[in-house]
Formats: structure tokens, C-alpha cells, sequence
């Protein structure tokens, strides 16, 4: 359902009271203009803080930077002329006392006069004792429809080429406003970006739209392929749903997946795992960082997990990535936060059940043991992984990816089998950093770096599955217990 729909179904249902959150003033009021006219032959009549009634010069002086006299003013009009009522900026007024309690008044003036209050706003909670009297509608960025009439709009003279050409710049530009949009088709036709660099242009912005959302981080699909060593298991479950999000799969039936939830020792690729998923399915990657949601005042951790939400579910489709999730329930565990903690996880954990916009998750842990039954259980997650450390055949492919980065030409001269054989143990995270050692030492030495360096450098290293070894064999038991799928 689109939301010129959305908003003629809530009117036809006798919703008398609709709050509509959007950042989108303009688009909305066209929007409900246009709607009006069809449904009741009438225009509509618009209030804001400043210029009051801007329709009915009668009451202009009454209801200027008085948003109280601004309702009152809606039982004087003609109820034959005048059947909505649009009232921009109301978020500001609606925890006054007196505002609340007017508009439950006007509430069943409202019913007897067959007239309807449309309210708009930017935030997205009505306070509690409106709940009952006003319809909530949030109002969703452009859609892929609308997205393309602007750049039709923009492009009608530009040789754009074929249409998935035009269908990538669509996909760049979800979660923009139409006036984002617009600005920056502007900016890339005045500039004179070439086609090839439009779309990476368009992801720059995106990027710089992101970073003013607390704990979000945004990464633009790269050019460059990420080699994960090993995971078989993981990457065959992730081939078979590459195309899940495709129409012609919606028209197969199938269900978009939901998430994955990675288990296992730090610096076995669960990370890496997430921005090769972003890279190989074509999907913008956002990372979450918990530490940035939890602040000290009262309700703002609540409000930033879901303007995070939010924010995800507007750049549909797209890839949330949630790494070490087990510090949600670590590091914040605690009784002095004033419940903060278990109302972030209930919100979040609502979400990961009810969401029904293709965000796939990607959440990361070290352990298991604080994480709560409610994340563990089937329908949070599609399947839950156990990243194990690399056995001889992954450790064997993971010199093979970092020698490669590192010396293209002459990978081939490691006796990489051999460094694999003495690397048993070792997380592939430390295999990089052993030849990032004897890298060290070769440019020391005024030389290249060899296998020795190499096992040197292995030789010299404690693992993590040495220093934490019970922590670790504790972990392998779970992961192996047939709870979960091995990576």
C-alpha cells in the first residue's frame, strides 16, 4: 500500500486525529492536497507556528504563534467548507498540558462535525495519553517509482544508457528525501560527473547523511572482492540466498531472509564476513556501534536505537551488521541505569521478530554466555554459526589471501604449507599480523621477507587460544554441542 492510501483508508476509517511523522513538510502537504481533492472535492487548510491560517485571513491574527488558539479556531469554520485541517510543526506542542487536553476535547467536536486534524511532525513517539484519541502514521521516504520520476525528470537529456543503469542509481539513492534528491541530481549535473562516478558520488553523500546518526556507520558496497578463508559452510548458505531479495523470488514465494547471528574466537573473520556479505549481494552495510546508543539521560538510548531503526528500514534493502552484540548484555549490565539496558533490548528484540522491511542482520559474538534465550531462539535469526579457528585446509587459504595482498606477483615462494602445519591454533586475524612481522623484520634487514621471517614471527607469538585456552574449549564444546552450524 502506498501512502496516498494509507493516509484515504485512515480518513474513510473515521480516524478523526492523525499524527504523520516526516521530515518531508513539503512532500506531505502536496501529498494530502492532492488526497483531499479526490476524496472530498475541497482544499485543505494548513496552520504553521508563524504565519498562522495562511487560507482564511479571518484568523490569521488569532492563531500566530498560538497553537492553542489554532485549535480552537477549527470549531469556527464552516464544516461544510472546511473538512481537514493540517497543522505543521506539532511535535513541539503536544506534551503541553493544555494542548493535550484540548485535543481530546475537540476529539468528539470533531465526530459530531464529520471534520478531520491531520498533525505532522518530526518525532516518531506520541506521548501516552494521546495514544488513544490520535493515529500514528509515519510517512515513508520516496519510493522506487518515485525516485525514477526524478530522475527522469533530471536525466530526460543525459544518454543515461540502459535501465539497470538507471535501477542502481535508484538503489543509491533509497533513504534520500525527494528534495536530498534533488539537490544532489543538481549538484552532479552542474558539476559534470561523469556516468561511471555518479553512482560512488551518490554514496558519498549517503555517507555524510549517516554520520549524524548516533552509533550508525554506513560502508557503500566496494569494487575490490574480500577473500574470506575458510567458512564453506557459511558462504554455501549465503550463495543460496544471494537472489532472495530479487522480485522475481518474491514472486517464487519465498521469504526475505531475516539474519545470522555468528558465534565464535575473535579474529576468525566474523567480521570480515559481514563486509564480504555487503560486497557479494550488492547491499549498503551499516555497522551499529553499541557503545555510541547508551548515554546517560533518561529516554535518549531508547530514541537512538530506534531512530536507527528507522534509518535502516528507510535505505531498505540493506545489511545491518551488529558486531560483538554480547556487549549489549555485558558491559551495560548493570542495576544502576534505571531499567535503560532491558528497554534497548526489548525494543531491538521486538524489531529482529515484527521487521518486515528486507534489513538482513548480521550480529557477531565471542560468547554466548551473556547473551539472553530470547536472541538464541528460532525466529530472531534465520541460523546461528559457530566460527571456529581455522583448521590446516582454511589456514592454508588465508596465507594464501594475505601473502597475495601483500606480494602479488611472488606469493608463490612461501612455503605456505608449511607455515600452515606450525600455525595450528592460530585465528586468521593472528596469521595476518605473523606476516605483517616478518615484514618488519625483511625492511629491517634491507631485504624481502622470508618464510623464516615468517616462522620466526610464528614462533614467537602467543595465541589467543593459548591465553584464553579454557575460555576457548569451553566455547568449542558449545559450538560443537549440535546447537548451531559450524561456519
Amino acid at each position: 500500500m502506498n501512502f496516498e492510501k494509507e493516509i484515504k483508508t485512515a480518513l474513510v476509517s473515521n480516524n478523526l486525529l492523525i499524527y504523520i511523522s516526516t521530515e518531508e513538510e513539503e512532500r506531505l502537504e502536496y501529498i494530502l492536497k492532492h488526497t483531499i481533492d479526490q476524496m472530498f472535492k475541497t482544499k485543505i487548510y494548513s496552520w504553521n507556528f508563524i504565519d498562522g491560517y495562511i487560507d482564511n485571513p479571518n484568523y490569521i491574527s488569532q492563531c500566530i504563534q498560538n497553537p492553542l488558539e489554532a485549535l480552537n479556531t477549527i470549531t469556527k469554520y464552516d464544516n461544510h467548507k472546511a473538512k481537514v485541517f493540517f497543522l505543521k510543526d506539532f511535535h513541539f506542542f503536544l506534551k503541553d498540558i493544555s494542548i493535550s487536553r484540548k485535543l481530546k476535547n475537540l476529539y468528539q467536536y470533531l465526530n459530531r462535525s464529520n471534520q478531520y486534524v491531520i498533525l505532522s511532525g518530526t518525532e516518531i513517539n506520541l506521548p501516552t495519553e494521546l495514544k488513544e484519541y490520535i493515529l500514528y502514521l509515519q510517512m515513508p521516504l520516496p519510493n522506487k517509482k518515485e525516485i525514477l520520476i526524478e530522475l527522469n525528470r533530471f536525466l530526460y537529456k543525459e544518454n543515461t544508457g540502459t535501465s539497470p543503469y538507471k535501477e542502481n542509481i535508484c538503489m543509491a539513492y533509497t533513504g534520500f528525501s525527494i528534495n536530498k534528491i534533488r539537490k544532489s541530481l543538481s549538484k552532479l549535473m552542474l558539476n559534470k560527473i561523469s556516468k561511471h562516478q555518479i553512482i560512488e558520488h551518490i554514496l558519498q553523500e549517503k555517507e555524510k547523511i549517516i554520520q549524524k546518526t548516533e552509533g550508525l556507520k554506513f560502508y557503500s558496497p566496494e569494487n575490490n572482492i574480500l577473500e574470506v578463508g575458510g567458512l564453506q559452510n557459511l558462504r554455501d548458505w549465503l550463495k543460496i540466498r544471494n537472489l532472495a531479495f530479487t522480485k522475481k523470488a518474491h514472486s517464487y514465494g519465498i521469504k526475505t531472509p531475516q539474519g545470522i547471528l555468528l558465534v565464535g574466537v575473535q579474529g576468525t573473520g566474523k567480521s570480515l564476513s559481514a563486509k564480504t556479505i555487503s560486497n557479494e549481494w550488492n547491499m549498503p552495510l551499516f555497522r551499529l556501534d553499541v557503545s555510541k546508543i547508551f548515554v546517560g539521560i533518561l529516554g535518549e538510548s531508547e530514541n537512538r536505537i530506534e531512530k536507527v531503526i528507522h534509518l535502516c528500514e528507510k535505505n531498505s534493502p540493506c545489511i545491518l551488521w551488529i558486531d560483538e552484540i554480547d556487549k549489549i548484555f555485558n558491559e551495560y549490565n548493570n542495576t544502576n541505569d534505571s531499567g535503560t539496558k532491558q528497554r534497548v533490548t526489548n525494543i531491538f528484540l521486538t524489531w529482529l521478530s515484527e521487521k518486515k522491511q528486507e534489513v538482513f542482520i548480521i550480529a557477531t559474538a565471542n560468547t554466548v554466555s551473556q547473551l539472553p534465550i530470547e536472541i538464541l531462539r528460532k525466529g530472531r535469526f534465520d541460523e546461528i554459526f559457530f566460527v571456529d579457528l581455522p583448521n590446516f585446509k582454511a589456514r592454508l587459504k588465508i596465507f594464501q589471501i594475505h601473502l597475495k595482498r601483500y606480494r602479488l606477483i611472488t606469493w608463490n615462494k612461501y612455503n605456505i604449507y608449511y607455515l600452515s602445519k606450525i600455525s595450528k591454533g592460530f585465528s586468521g586475524a593472528e596469521i595476518e599480523q605473523s606476516i605483517v612481522n616478518a615484514m618488519y623484520t625483511g625492511f629491517y634487514s634491507n631485504r624481502e621477507f622470508t618464510t623464516i621471517d615468517i616462522q620466526n614471527a610464528i614462533n614467537e607469538m602467543i595465541p589467543l587460544s593459548m591465553i584464553e585456552r579454557k575460555k576457548i574449549l569451553n566455547l568449542r564444546k558449545w559450538g560443537y554441542s549440535g546447537k548451531t552450524k559450524i561456519a
